[in-house]
């Protein structure tokens, strides 16, 4: 009965606004606005191709567009592969909702294909990542629950049948990563999984670092010391969105346990349940107890 009533909640806030992209006045994506653009032709980008981006975008369409219409929404995913625009959005066109993925910000050099996965496991979240929204009569969960969503729900959702052992050994990841998924997670197929999901957002916070002024690099073992005092709901610092993923990666609950939508306990490691590990971090989110 409570998954009932909180899909019936999730489907009658679908309609609070028409268009949403990233931000409450349709004017920021994953990053914030920019003029940035990557055209096919340059020379200054990743080896990451179209077959691999449509690849991607496919199989998490595949993966999520069933999940969508048990929201009441149809999954509509635009794949603008020649647009260099550096970017990603979500927008809703009454039961359309909208992913809108461009090929400038998978040829950007800090974005691998786990990375790029991360991006569109990012504007899934804002259509299903639940609470905190940009506001109580808003769809549309805010930045640092749509980062969390994509790395705790999505990323482990679409990744839950790949060899996650050979990936992982690709991947050069920092000893405290790995370490940190070896002490939480009992099971080898589990620390693999997390070690690849904190190394995708790894990634995509190289792309905030390399468009942000101070080009800082977020480092897995120097947490953000910041502690806000309301929930923050645009783009978090760098290091703070590092954060989010690596706590995402953590968390012990399961990606088929659905973030609340109207409350920050369900589906998310919490405190109240005497968690420590794998929480919303304190830089950008305030609990409410």
């Amino acid at each position: 009965m409570k998954k009932i009533v909180n899909i019936l909640v999730f489907f009658s806030l679908s309609f609070s606004q028409f268009v949403f992209s990233c931000s409450e006045d349709a004017k920021e994506g994953i990053l914030p606005k920019n003029d940035l653009s990557i055209p096919i032709e340059t020379k200054d980008r990743n080896t990451l191709s179209e077959e691999k981006f449509n690849s991607i975008i496919e199989k998490i369409q595949h993966i999520y567009a069933p999940l969508f219409s048990q929201m009441g929404g149809t999954l509509q995913v635009e794949k603008k592969w020649i647009d260099g625009t550096v970017n990603a959005y979500a927008e809703r066109q009454g039961v359309i909702w909208k992913v809108i993925m461009y090929g400038g910000l998978a040829r950007h050099m800090t974005i691998t294909p786990d990375g790029f996965a991360l991006v569109m496991c990012h504007e899934i979240g804002h259509h299903l990542g639940g609470f905190p929204r940009y506001s109580d009569y808003h769809w549309a969960s805010n930045e640092g629950e749509a980062d969390y969503f994509g790395a705790l729900k999505c990323l482990r959702r679409i990744w839950q049948f790949d060899n996650n052992s050979d990936v992982a050994r690709t991947l050069k990841a920092p000893t405290f990563l790995v370490k940190s998924c070896e002490k939480n997670w009992p099971r080898l197929d589990d620390q693999n999984l997390c070690i690849r999901v904190g190394m995708a957002g790894d990634s995509v916070s190289r792309l905030f670092s390399a468009v942000s002024t101070n080009r800082w690099i977020a480092k897995f073992h120097k947490p953000d010391p910041k502690v806000v005092k309301i929930t923050l709901n645009s783009h978090p610092a760098t290091q703070c969105r590092l954060d989010t993923y690596f706590q995402a990666s953590l968390c012990e609950k399961s990606f088929e346990e659905d973030l609340g939508p109207i409350e920050e306990i369900s589906g998310a490691c919490h405190s109240s349940s005497g968690q420590t590990v794998g929480l919303r971090p304190r830089c950008w989110f305030k609990p409410a107890f």
